[in-house]
């Protein structure tokens, strides 16, 4: 038997150890049943449940993902708003946005094109977001992704 402020009691009857656990105002909870004799605690059993659940939930964290989102450089400035809203929703998700501006045929040219709308897309997302890994031109493509503040 375990008291309450986690002393040992020793070996006692189930009626004296009810009896100590009325008078305590708690608990007489069965911790170890398959020991000889079964071990018993002095707890307040309601607590006891509480605290387990809280130890669970904060187990749980939220794993990171990342998003991608993919335009052309000469994307639509009402196209280019949604793209970045939808960004701010996963950016106030706590995930990670990669922006891919993806060239095709001559848009290679005019990769300076590119370059301006990632640095709107930046100036967009500022309050949202850090630049995690700055814009790079990766084979067609200019790649830049953003990590929530």
């Amino acid at each position: 038997m375990i008291a309450d402020d986690g002393s040992q009691l020793g070996v006692i009857t189930t009626e004296e150890a009810l009896a100590q656990a009325r008078a305590a105002g708690l608990d007489l909870v069965e911790v170890a049943p398959l020991e000889k004799p079964p071990v018993c605690r002095i707890m307040d059993y309601g607590k006891f449940k509480y605290q387990q659940k809280k130890r669970q939930h904060k187990g749980h964290t939220h794993h990171s993902r990342n998003k991608e989102l993919r335009m052309r450089p000469k994307i639509g400035d009402h196209d280019l708003m949604t793209k970045v809203n939808r960004a701010k929703e996963f950016l106030v998700q706590k995930d990670k946005v990669v922006f891919s501006v993806i060239f095709r045929g001559r848009e290679n040219a005019h990769v300076e094109e590119g370059f301006k709308l990632v640095d709107r897309l930046i100036g967009e997302l500022a309050p949202f977001a850090k630049v995690e890994q700055n814009p790079s031109m990766q084979g067609r493509r200019i790649v830049v992704i953003f990590a929530p503040k």
